[in-house]
């Protein structure tokens, strides 16, 4: 039997952004965790390639971590959803072998607006860094004639 609930169809968006996600997938090396309404979490482990010249991670790539589970979230509904600003803060640094999991989560949803916080966290549970974005809904879904 077919999902047909929010849930199922959160699980089937991100299922479908991921696919075609080469940046996140391919590029970054993460990997999406769970998508449902309003939420998202994906992780990545920390590769040499991600180091800047202080031997940490570089903050773009965990930039890149919290905007990419951010998006999963605010796509979820099936609306196709695109970021308009964030903000971010640098708590703790990324190491060499660190598998950081950044969790997404919808905190308003009002119109074609709405306003996400990702918490970056690294396998012992450190706070790394935490990202507050803003989104706007576009013309579209993911996944054309569900909405």
């Amino acid at each position: 039997m077919m999902d047909t609930g929010a849930a199922g169809l959160a699980r089937r968006v991100g299922e479908t952004m991921f696919s075609g996600d080469v940046a996140s997938r391919d590029t970054m090396g993460m990997q999406l965790v769970s998508c449902e309404p309003g939420r998202a979490v994906m992780r990545m482990t920390v590769k040499e390639l991600h180091l800047n010249g202080h031997r940490i991670c570089h903050g773009g790539f965990i930039f890149t971590l919290a905007d990419s589970t951010f998006a999963f979230a605010c796509n979820s509904r099936n609306k196709a959803t695109v970021a308009s600003g964030g903000s971010i803060e640098f708590l703790k640094p990324g190491q060499l072998g660190d598998v950081l999991t950044c969790e997404a989560t919808e905190q308003v949803l009002q119109g074609r607006h709405g306003i996400y916080d990702m918490k970056v966290t690294n396998q012992v549970g450190d706070v790394v860094a935490v990202l507050r974005g803003k989104s706007a809904q576009i013309q579209g879904a993911v996944i054309a004639g569900t909405t």
